[in-house]
């Protein structure tokens, strides 16, 4: 998304390396790219014909030979050498296409990942070009893009949902005290959309058309305008095989989330019951910090502060929030040494 300028050998990259999306931030610069993680690959050549929007447009609409990927799954790599692939374009792309060897990049990673998988993320920088890959763990990373006074020895509260993860953070003097990483966020939403559809209605719908739907029709809390809201959905009438049409309502769309949505309310109760009284007496004072794609859906904040009876505000910039926090620490990194979770060089 957008063009790119020329910058000098020494710019530093901040990568949120999403499920969904891919956002890469140049020191100096700011956000240069914001991409869906997805890659089409033409499996006869073994070669990647499409990266980002190009390949996202191509899901769920490709010819046998082709296939449509997202090469991260749950917030990890699911396919290495594929998401090799998507770094190394990304990163040619925010260097006008030449191959540059950057001096460190800093990557977000949810805070709930194997060893093997923080490895795994770390070798695909490096082969990517990277000679010093730094990892973040997203909480600590959005809580940062979002203007949380970190150095500070008071108690803030990030919840970062995703396309793959939830991540719910207490965190104090650039530290984690407490965090829990549920893989349930905005790609099982879509799913259980899928599920309804395909229950309630017998209507077969691809990825795509679920994100529609919910992007369009869904929320996380009843409002006035419910009942006058819905949209026609197209897909494969189950019992015919034949397309049709079917028109849905916002009530059944909050319907079917119902029940990820409650998952990620569950990890949210259970990490407060776990707090420390004094991060919790702050916590009360400032209120839940929102961030991630899954922010964005309408009435969540109602539905977290009705759960837990504590105010909950939305970041500014929710989507952007995990890769202006690691631009952030690149620009200040002696300051923000302290919140690396690996390194390799």
């Amino acid at each position: 998304m957008g063009l790119i300028n020329r910058f000098s050998l020494s710019r530093d990259l901040g990568i949120d390396l999403g499920t969904a999306n891919t956002l890469v931030y140049v020191s100096g610069k700011g956000i240069v790219l914001q991409e869906p993680s997805v890659v089409a690959i033409d499996e006869d050549q073994k070669t990647s014909i499409a990266v980002g929007e190009d390949a996202k447009e191509m899901l769920g609409r490709t010819p046998s030979n082709i296939m449509a990927m997202r090469p991260l799954r749950d917030g990890v790599i699911a396919d290495f050498d594929t998401a090799e692939l998507m770094l190394k374009h990304f990163i040619r792309r925010v260097s006008n296409g030449k191959t540059l060897i950057y001096p460190r990049i800093v990557i977000g990673i949810p805070s709930g990942v194997t060893g093997v998988e923080r490895r795994a993320v770390m070798e695909a920088a490096a082969q990517a070009g990277a000679r010093d890959v730094r990892l973040i763990d997203e909480p600590v990373a959005a809580a940062i893009g979002a203007g949380l006074p970190m150095a500070e020895p008071t108690g803030n509260m990030i919840v970062d949902i995703g396309g793959g993860t939830t991540e719910v953070a207490v965190l104090s003097l650039q530290g984690s005290v407490l965090s829990e990483s549920v893989r349930v966020a905005g790609d099982e939403l879509n799913d259980a959309i899928t599920q309804y559809m395909r229950k309630v209605h017998n209507l077969i719908i691809g990825e795509r058309s679920a994100e529609d739907i919910k992007i369009k029709l869904g929320s996380a809390y009843p409002s006035q305008d419910d009942h006058e809201e819905g949209m026609e959905v197209r897909g494969l009438h189950l019992l015919s095989g034949l397309p049709r049409t079917v028109t849905v309502k916002v009530a059944e769309i909050r319907e079917s989330m119902a029940e990820p949505l409650s998952i990620i309310i569950d990890a949210i109760k259970r990490t407060l019951e776990r707090t420390p009284p004094e991060l919790a007496a702050d916590i009360i004072d400032r209120g839940i910090m929102l961030a991630g794609g899954g922010a964005l859906l309408k009435g969540i904040d109602t539905l977290i502060s009705h759960e837990t009876g504590i105010v909950t505000h939305i970041a500014a910039d929710p989507l952007c929030c995990v890769v202006l926090g690691t631009g952030r620490v690149l620009e200040n990194f002696k300051q923000f040494e302290r919140v690396f979770s690996g390194a390799v060089s």
